[in-house]
C-alpha cells in the first residue's frame, strides 16, 4: 500500500487518466474528487462490500417481506 499526505487542491494521478483531487478536509473526514473515464468503473469499498452480502444470500421467492405488497408476493405467501 503507497501512504501519500495531501493537502487540499493536491492531486493524486493513476496511470494516464484517473486523477483524485483532495476537495475538502474537516475533522476525521476526507473529501475526494475523482476523474476517470467512463469506462472506469468507481465505487465506495461497503458499498460493493453490501452489495456481494446481499447477493450472497439464498434467494427465497417464498418468504414474506413485510415491506413488499401482497401483490407482488407468490399467491402461496400471501396473508
Amino acid at each position: 500500500m503507497l501512504i501519500l499526505s495531501r493537502k487540499v487542491g493536491q492531486r493524486i494521478v493513476i496511470g494516464d487518466s484517473i486523477e483524485i483531487t483532495v476537495v475538502q478536509v474537516r475533522g476525521d473526514h476526507v473529501r475526494l474528487g475523482i476523474t476517470a473515464p467512463r469506462s472506469v468503473v468507481v465505487h465506495r469499498k461497503e458499498l460493493l462490500e453490501r452489495i456481494a452480502a446481499e447477493n450472497a444470500e439464498p434467494a427465497d421467492p417464498l418468504q414474506h417481506d413485510a415491506k413488499a405488497p401482497n401483490n407482488l408476493l407468490p399467491e402461496s405467501a400471501r396473508e
